[in-house]
């Protein structure tokens, strides 16, 4: 019903904020880390989510398309509802998600709130094949990409670019990736990713 609403902060509160169109103020529900990412009285652009229920009608706003989609996925994940899935989402950035789920770790999964070992284990089953490696550091190659060292295959390379788009520094990730590859001697991306993480 609503792709995205630009509107003044008019308050930030504990379940989200209050967005002003035009007169109307719109209580939309936002994960906890946007909160520190607006202020009251600038205009904001939130890309948002209607869900109708027989108890609720609410609107679930968002600072990118990317958090949008990535919380329709867990919508799409049989168990999770829209307040499970902005838990998660609170709990972890859109990055952090999708390389947990694309690696795996449902210990990383389950440090978001409400989410248990069982939890996060049917997020990555129901939703691995869903996201690709190349999106998730598809917005990051110019920034990130631009002063790597060649790393010896393009596995290695794509591992390195994904540790990159997580934070970590240029030397950090190639250092971990290429003792990843050596130890483990896989050319699998996902399997790289999984031992680098353990070398850092």
């Amino acid at each position: 019903m609503y792709a995205y609403i630009i509107g003044r902060v008019a308050a930030i509160r504990e379940s989200g904020i209050i967005l002003e169109n035009n007169g109307i103020g719109y209580n939309i529900e936002t994960p906890a880390n946007v909160a520190s990412r607006v202020l009251v009285g600038e205009e904001r652009k939130l890309y948002t989510h209607f869900s109708v229920r027989e108890d609720a009608m609410q609107l679930f706003g968002f600072l990118s398309e990317d958090e949008l989609g990535l919380f329709r996925m867990l919508l799409s994940v049989s168990g999770i509802g829209p307040k499970g899935a902005l838990g998660i989402l609170s709990g972890l950035t859109a990055d952090e998600l999708r390389f947990a789920v694309l690696t795996g770790d449902a210990a990383a999964l389950s440090k978001a709130p409400g989410v248990g070992r069982k939890t996060a284990q049917k997020i990555i089953l129901e939703l691995k094949d869903r996201l690709s490696l190349a999106e998730a550091v598809e917005e990051k190659l110019e920034t990130a990409g631009a002063s790597l060292a060649p790393a010896k295959s393009g596995a290695q390379s794509e591992a390195v670019l994904a540790l990159v788009a997580l934070g970590y520094g240029n030397a950090e990730a190639l250092r971990a990736v290429r003792k990843a590859a050596d130890a483990s001697g896989s050319e699998d991306v996902e399997t790289l990713l999984k031992a680098a993480l353990r070398e850092i």
